[in-house]
This record gives C-alpha cells, sequence and structure tokens, in this order.
C-alpha cells in the first residue's frame, strides 16, 4: 500500500493512502471525538462530532470517513469546530432524559463526557419531545410508578398496556419489585438514545441478528424491533452486543443486584458464588486497572467481603466440561454419533442455532455450560456432602455475558429436581463490579486471596475457556492423551489461538485424523455452518461463542469507549490474561486436577456415566424465527 505524507494540527505523519482522517490523526497523537463511529462496523458518519477542516475537502469533512490524500492539511481544534460540536451536542441533549446521577452509565457515557469536555448547556435548546423523567410524571399524576416486565419502562399505574411496547398489565410490577420472570435480560430507553445505530450495526453484522433497527423517520426515529415488537418476541440470542457498544445508558441488561443483596441478608440461605473464567481478567478494568489485568486474588478477596458464605471457581466446572465433552466426542466417533460435534458453552450461540439451524440440534453436545454444570453440581455434590437442602442454597454466578440471564431459567437446568434451579442468579461483569462498589469495597487496596475448596482449584485448561478456541484447546489436550495413552509433549494447540474469523486444524491422534474448527461471532458461525451442510467442509468437532473474541469481549463486561474500541483489540488484549495464567501453571490439562479426580472417585463414577448424564447435561429445542 502506497503511503501519503499528511499534517494533523501542524504535525506530519506518513500514513498508508487509504487511511482515514480519524485514522491519520490517532498516528499524530491528536483524538478527534466520535459517537457513532466503531471501526469495521459502522462508518455512517451519523453523528458530526468528528468533523474537522481539510484542504481539498469542501466544507467541513467527517474524519471518521474522508480518506487522506497527499498533502492534505488537517485542523481538528478551531474555534469553529469547537462551537460545531458544542452545538451539535446541546441539540442531542434537547430530548435526551437528564437523569445522569442515576443513570447506569453515569461513570463511562460519551455522551456526557463530550458534553463535560466542551462545556455544553443541557438546557440551551428544549425540544418538543423531551421526554419527562417517570418520577416527575408519577408526581404530577399522584400515582404508584410501575416497571413493565417485557421491555423496563417505568410509568404511573393505570394503563391496561405498556406505553411502550403494549404488553398486558399483567407483567407489571410495583417499581422495586421483582415481577414475572418473563421479563428481558436486555432493556431499551430510548428516551437516552443518540440514534448513534452502533447497536444496529453490531446485531446486523458481527452478530447476523439484525433483529433491531430504525423505525419511522424525521422527530419519530427511533431504535426497535421490527413493527415495535417486544425484544422477548423476536430471536434475539440475549448476546449483549448490542449493550456493550451503546456509547449512552439506551441499553442495559436487567439488574439482578437486589436479589442477591436480599439472599446474602436472609439467614436461612446459604449464598454461593462462583465466577467464569474471563471475569478476573476483566473487572479490574472497573476498578482503573489496564485492560487485561488479571486480578484473581482481589476478586476473591472482594467476593469474600461481599458476605458470601462460600466463594468458588467456575473454572473448576469448566474442567469437568471438559471431561464431558471429551468423552462425548470420543463415543460420537467411536459409535459414527452426529458429527460434528458443536460445543454448547456458550448459550448466545445455543439459542442462534436453536433458532436459526434446528437441523443441527442433534450435533451439539448435551453437556451444560461450565455456568449450568457449576449449580448443578452445588446443588447435588456439594449439597449432600455438607448436608444442606438444595432449596436453601442460592446459586450465584458472575458471568461476561448477559446472555447467561437467560441460560439460568432455560428448561432441564434443574440437576436437584423439584424446580430447583441449577444456578439462581447471573450477574454480568458490570454487575458485580457495581456491588462492589456498593459496598464500600476498596477494591485496588484488597490483599490477594484464594478461592475456596474444593471448588476452588482448577487447571489452566479451565482458564483459557473464557477466550475463542479455549474450550478446543482445553478439550485437545485432555482428548489427545486419552486416545494416545501418552502424555503430550506441548498442551499448547497454537493452530486454534487468535481472533480470526475461522480457524482449522488436523490432528493425528495415535492414527485418528480429528479435524476441527473455532469461529466466535455469529455472523462467523453462520458462515462456518453454511460450509458444513453444503459439503464443503468436514469437521469432527466444532467450538463456537457468541461474542467475537469469546467471552473476553462478552455483551456483559466493562463498558469500553469507541475511542477504545477504534484503536485497541480487546479481545486480543483480554485474552493475553488469561493465557498467560493458563501458561504460569503447573496443572494445565483438565483431567488431571485433583478436584475433578474426586468427583468422579466419590460420585460421579466416571465421565459420561448415568448419573452424570442426569446432572451435568441437558437438553434443546428448535425454536421459532419470527
Amino acid at each position: 500500500m502506497e503511503n501519503v505524507h499528511v499534517k494533523i494540527n501542524g504535525i506530519e505523519v506518513e500514513v498508508p493512502a487509504n487511511y482515514t482522517i480519524l485514522q491519520a490523526a490517532h498516528e499524530a497523537g491528536v483524538r478527534i471525538p466520535t459517537l457513532c463511529y466503531l471501526k469495521d462496523i459502522n462508518a455512517i458518519a451519523a453523528c458530526r462530532i468528528c468533523l474537522v477542516e481539510a484542504t481539498g475537502v469542501r466544507g467541513l469533512a467527517a474524519a471518521c470517513v474522508q480518506q487522506v490524500a497527499e498533502g492534505m492539511e488537517v485542523k481538528t481544534n478551531t474555534p469553529a469546530l469547537r462551537k460545531s460540536r458544542k452545538t451539535t451536542l446541546e441539540l442531542m441533549l434537547s430530548n435526551h432524559r437528564m437523569d445522569c446521577l442515576s443513570c447506569v452509565r453515569s461513570d463511562d457515557c460519551e455522551l456526557r463526557q463530550l458534553a463535560r469536555e466542551y462545556g455544553v448547556d443541557q438546557y440551551k435548546y428544549v425540544g418538543s419531545t423531551t421526554p419527562a423523567a417517570p418520577e416527575e410524571v408519577a408526581v404530577a399524576a399522584g400515582a404508584k410508578l410501575v416497571r413493565c416486565a417485557i421491555c423496563g419502562e417505568v410509568f404511573p399505574e393505570g394503563p391496561d398496556k405498556c406505553p411502550v411496547c403494549g404488553a398486558d398489565k399483567s407483567v407489571f410490577a410495583p417499581v422495586g419489585g421483582r415481577g414475572p420472570d418473563r421479563s428481558p435480560r436486555i432493556l431499551r430507553d430510548n428516551s437516552k438514545c443518540i440514534l448513534c445505530r452502533r447497536c444496529i450495526a453490531v446485531c446486523q453484522k458481527n452478530q447476523h441478528v439484525a433483529v433491531i433497527g430504525a423505525n419511522d423517520r424525521g422527530f419519530e426515529t427511533h431504535v426497535a424491533s421490527a413493527f415495535d415488537m417486544p425484544l422477548t418476541e423476536t430471536p434475539c440470542v440475549n448476546c449483549g452486543q448490542c449493550i456493550a457498544v451503546c456509547p449512552t445508558g439506551a441499553l442495559r441488561e436487567r439488574d439482578d443486584t437486589d436479589k442477591v443483596w436480599e439472599a446474602l441478608n436472609d439467614p436461612q440461605k446459604h449464598v454461593v458464588v462462583g465466577p467464569a473464567p474471563s471475569v478476573r481478567a476483566q473487572i479490574g478494568e472497573c476498578f482503573g486497572y489496564p485492560i487485561g489485568t488479571n486480578v484473581e486474588g482481589k476478586l476473591a478477596a472482594a467476593l469474600r467481603r461481599l458476605g458470601f458464605d462460600r466463594v468458588f471457581d467456575v473454572d473448576t466446572a469448566a474442567d469437568v466440561t471438559i471431561m464431558e465433552e471429551g468423552t462425548e466426542l470420543l463415543e460420537r466417533l467411536k459409535n459414527n454419533g452426529p458429527l460434528p460435534l458443536l460445543t454448547s458453552c456458550s448459550p448466545g450461540w445455543i439459542k442462534f442455532c436453536e433458532a436459526y439451524y434446528p437441523d443441527m440440534i442433534p450435533n451439539i453436545s448435551s453437556c451444560k455450560s461450565p455456568q449450568g454444570m457449576f449449580g448443578a453440581l452445588i446443588k447435588t455434590y456439594y449439597a449432600e456432602k455438607n448436608g444442606i437442602d438444595p432449596k436453601d442454597i442460592v446459586v450465584v454466578s458472575a458471568m461476561p455475558c448477559t446472555a447467561k440471564k437467560f441460560e439460568i431459567a432455560r428448561d432441564d437446568m434443574s440437576a436437584a429436581g423439584d424446580g430447583i434451579p441449577d444456578v439462581d442468579i447471573s450477574l454480568t461483569t458490570r454487575e458485580l463490579a457495581s456491588m462492589i462498589k456498593r459496598a464500600g469495597i476498596m477494591f485496588r487496596d484488597l490483599p490477594d486471596e484464594s478461592f475456596d475448596p474444593a471448588f476452588g482449584v482448577a487447571s489452566g485448561a479451565g482458564h483459557i475457556f473464557g477466550v475463542t478456541g479455549g474450550v478446543m484447546e482445553a478439550a485437545l489436550r485432555t482428548v489427545a492423551e486419552v486416545v494416545t495413552g501418552k502424555p503430550l509433549e506441548s498442551v499448547d494447540f497454537r493452530e486454534v489461538r487468535g481472533v480470526e474469523a475461522i480457524k482449522e486444524a488436523e490432528y493425528d491422534l495415535a492414527g485418528t485424523k480429528v479435524r476441527v474448527a473455532v469461529t466466535s461471532g455469529l455472523a462467523n458461525a453462520r458462515k462456518l455452518l453454511d460450509m458444513v451442510k453444503s459439503g464443503e467442509k468436514d469437521y469432527h468437532f466444532i467450538e463456537v461463542m457468541a461474542c467475537p473474541g469469546g467471552c473476553v469481549n462478552g455483551g456483559g463486561q466493562p463498558h469500553q469507549s469507541g475511542d477504545v474500541r477504534n484503536f485497541t483489540d480487546l479481545r486480543t488484549e483480554r485474552a493475553k490474561a488469561l493465557y498467560s495464567e493458563d501458561a504460569g501453571m503447573s496443572l494445565r490439562k483438565s483431567h488431571e486436577n485433583p478436584v475433578v479426580k474426586e468427583l468422579y472417585d466419590t460420585y460421579l463414577e466416571k465421565p459420561g456415566s448415568h448419573k452424570a448424564h442426569k446432572i451435568l447435561h441437558t437438553s434443546y429445542v428448535a425454536r421459532k424465527v419470527y
């Protein structure tokens, strides 16, 4: 690629000729503000925040889409540009709900940050559609507030239908009340939407689900599902990628922290918590740590100070998952079972397959995810061993994923029976960080502590579950040694690592050729499955994760602004922490985990046993695509 010379605020830089002004400015150490732009996903120049002055361009140029040219001179910070950005921000705020102090994005709202930088007067313009806060409406009407369990909208009680989604009043609950569990896991508040369309782009381009779009036109434009259907009535897979890229508080996950506080304050309940592999490598970002810092020790210490009766590690259950999934693969290879075997750890991917590829449901591993296995073992093995009634145990998981909230309510997720769920409450990484802050725990000052035994010992294979390719690599470490009967010379299967769209490899295991593939992001999953169905590709084992890059880039992970996302590969930086932990361990294979060995020797009998299937396996169902 030919290079060109460009001046950014008088600083000369040499960049590839296909660079945009935004990229060239970054090379020059200059930040141009953006709101709608996301690299490789959303380059629509709609927000007009990134406007700059550039020679050879008529008028102001949108830096996110304007390509550089030889000799171009760019100014990014003139009085006229500052005035333009300020006016644009003031107009955005003219119909924006101003509950910033209590907004879920109060600390990391990109709109609020820019308003502060440009000294915006939030009251300069008042739009005709400026929404009143629900509390103001309630005061005026003298009514109590209710929340719609379908769309999350808060409004005064009285109407028979939700004014936003049209749901029947049977799903209304008093504000502060729980309401039915028909509620969605993803909530939208269009009074805070700035129509940047980031959520639309990621849903369509990365996930290929495309259940949301821009409805109506002009002042009536709003982001919603087709025909304004509730999100719960669409094929949404609850991945939460829309929340991850939203620059404001227009999108959020359902907040389940009050349920945890209630359980912790109930003396009759034995409350157990377990974080997923990737949480330890991301939650530090909520407390000022650099991206990809492993804070496992402080995480365990914080969970203990929140008051949980036992602080365990879901990574132990990840090792159990490998024992069951690896056994399932070997049985299918031996008995000509449905191949390729598809992994089952990502609930967003599972729901996607159920909706769009129901004919491939028999190919999905029947193993529960590590979250499901963790809860199942706590409500059975742990409960029996400690003489605790499963009904008195509350299992809380800390997950990188909003789809995990959906997973815990699935059918066939009750190993203890009698309708007792394997996992009672699933929190995102963000929700857990919020609880730690609310409890006044000084996270950065905590000592490093360990998880409680017995579910506190995990192998390196269990730790890398949070990375795309991690489940595959963990499985190969165990399957290879079982098949060959020999210890591996190297446990690193680097062919399945990395963030490429589709990775494939072939391994010779004692004369048996095993072809594998790894993908992440549902758009890539669709491409891969279509090639398998057409006969173009033939594999024995496929790992799929719904979120691009895997759980480290999950929809429930800490928010990072567009400025960071556009110039930092979060997937790679966050993955380094998990690979580093794995590399530094002496225990790197799931089948060598002493806790796992004891579990099978004393309780589950053997991998794939009838008892193991009853507790650790589940089933799937074809879903309607509306």
